[in-house]
């Protein structure tokens, strides 16, 4: 049985998900759908990141505490992922204890090992506020860029910083020059680790092109070492004597979410953790392009720095940007819609089916409601639902509600093995577009079919012909029913129902005789009005 662990990228609770969050974490929910139908052993974690500079700036613009908008982010994110049909074995949060424990454990292991030490740094303060600044506390020119940017990462050309190395530095709360004392900080020393990581990056040519590119040039720019510890008092405390007032740098903790995260369904399922995190397990890693370096360069540096073994990502499905009505999404500029507030008003599979037909997968791409709009009728609706409506009522109207007896076409079933085949491999390299076009393929194939046999006219003129054509349509959508159910799963559990389908990957059959009950549409048409309803609604 594969072994598989698929990790969501946690995103911060300091505000509501929009749109670009799902298109980048949905295709976890595919691939994870899909290996379970397979029947492989599925770990798919992920949780809210609730510590961090950005949760306290939140919090003190509010006047709660971090807890507490961590806490309420949490819950909403919940919300949106379940609204929206993702399957994760567990969404947990950086703030639970079990997590919190994990990381402590894991770091009083990696600071026995060669990788770590101690060294002073400049410690950023600012006058004014009279109080040290984490890096997202400071504004200044990128380095590398010249951009403007936070003292952690810059969002244009995405360099990993140092908030000492920023010309202009500046308070991002009041404005004022930074002043800099100094204070100790625990590093780990990924500069010694540019073989291993040079190594590790080889071994994996098969990664989508944005991911080998930035991790190439992380790696050719000169690997920095990065602090593990800050000067904090919201996060996870630091596991070792004298660092009392200090929290585990937010980069070295949110990365171990994966890990804890598993920890706890290995041990609720009685499974192996070592096992999962060995040689004979596949991992995958569903995030955005600005994540890339966390996940395939500070993830397997703090592996390797702990020295257990433990298995590095081996697939990393990092997508591009989605932009909205051609513009890129910006919630301080009020250029985004909310996760939630789209879940709640439109058919769960109908934004699946877009997000990743339509997904950045290799290159940008952009949300309109007008493209959004076409897609639910031209694809979903007018391909697919069409498909199953014209054949389910053409069984219920004609044939009391009964499968007819009819002869299995064999090359029907020559062409759905095949497509089983191709759609599964597409979907474990993480092609997902590729995937789902190959399944629509089919759909579109399968109504050309029934147009071509033409049941409403053989129905009185040649009743075993009918037969045979409604029978064959109706094993048609039972296979597409099974290859769509990872991406489209809300109106594949109907179907599934429907026809009595197990949720297994493999060609399935409904036998002649079988009884459908009363069937209903699957997708509603969107009127083009919708398009410029929304977009008044929301402002745009």
């Amino acid at each position: 049985m594969e072994n598989i662990l698929i990790g969501g990228a946690w995103p911060y609770a300091n505000g509501s998900l929009h749109i670009g969050h799902i298109a980048a974490l949905l295709p976890g929910d595919v691939i994870a759908r899909y290996y379970r139908a397979k029947g492989a052993k599925v770990t798919y974690v992920s949780g809210s990141d609730c510590h961090g500079t950005p949760v306290t700036i939140r919090a003190r613009q509010e006047g709660l505490t971090p807890a507490e908008v961590g806490e309420r982010f949490h819950a909403e994110f919940a919300e949106v992922f379940a609204r929206l049909g993702f399957s994760y074995d567990l969404y947990t949060k950086t703030s639970d204890a079990h997590h919190k424990a994990f990381v402590r454990n894991f770091h009083r292991r990696l600071y026995e090992g060669e990788y770590v030490y101690e060294k002073t740094v400049k410690q950023a303060r600012c006058p004014s506020c009279e109080k040290a600044l984490a890096d997202r506390l400071i504004l200044g020119k990128c380095p590398s860029c010249g951009e403007a940017t936070r003292g952690d990462q810059c969002d244009a050309c995405g360099a990993i910083l140092d908030a000492e190395t920023l010309p202009e530095a500046r308070c991002a709360e009041c404005g004022s020059t930074l002043a800099f004392g100094e204070t100790k900080q625990l590093f780990i020393a990924i500069s010694k680790m540019e073989n291993e990581l040079r190594a590790y990056l080889a071994a994996h040519p098969r990664w989508r092109k944005n991911a080998i590119a930035f991790t190439k040039r992380y790696i050719e720019e000169g690997l920095r070492d990065r602090a593990l510890t800050r000067d904090l008092d919201w996060g996870v405390e630091v596991p070792r004597p004298g660092y009392e007032d200090k929290r585990v740098y937010i980069w070295a903790e949110n990365v171990l979410g994966y890990l804890s995260a598993a920890a706890r369904v290995c041990q609720a399922r009685g499974d192996s953790f070592a096992e999962l995190f060995g040689d004979g397990a596949r991992h995958y890693y569903v995030h955005g392009k600005d994540n890339i370096p966390f996940h395939t360069i500070i993830l397997p540096a703090l592996l390797i720095g702990h020295g257990a073994g433990y298995r590095l990502p081996d697939d990393i499905v990092s997508s591009e940007y989605l932009t909205l009505e051609g513009r890129k999404i910006s919630t301080s500029g009020n250029w985004a819609i909310r996760a939630g507030d789209i879940a709640s008003r439109y058919n769960p599979d109908a934004l699946r089916y877009f997000f990743i037909a339509n997904g950045p997968e290799k290159r940008d791409t952009d949300f309109s409601f007008r493209e959004f709009i076409e897609r639910n009728n031209g694809e979903l609706l007018g391909a697919y639902g069409n498909l199953v409506n014209r054949t389910l009522a053409f069984v219920e109207k004609y044939f009391g509600s009964a499968v007819p007896a009819g002869t299995p076409d064999a090359a029907l079933s020559s062409r759905i093995t095949e497509l089983f085949d191709s759609v599964g491999e597409k979907i474990e390299a993480g092609s997902l577009k590729d995937a789902l076009e190959a399944a629509f393929d089919l759909a579109r194939f399968s109504n050309k079919y029934f147009d071509e046999k033409q049941p409403w006219k053989t129905r009185l003129g040649d009743p075993a012909r009918c037969a045979d054509a409604i029978y064959n349509c109706v094993q048609l959508i039972a296979c597409l029913a099974v290859l769509l159910r990872p991406f489209l799963p809300f109106s594949g559990e109907k179907l599934a129902a429907w026809l009595g389908l197990a949720d297994e990957w493999r060609p399935q059959s409904v036998p002649a005789g079988h009884r459908l009950p009363k069937v209903s549409i699957l997708f509603e048409r969107l009127d083009k009005s919708v398009a410029g309803e929304e977009r008044a609604r929301l402002g745009f």
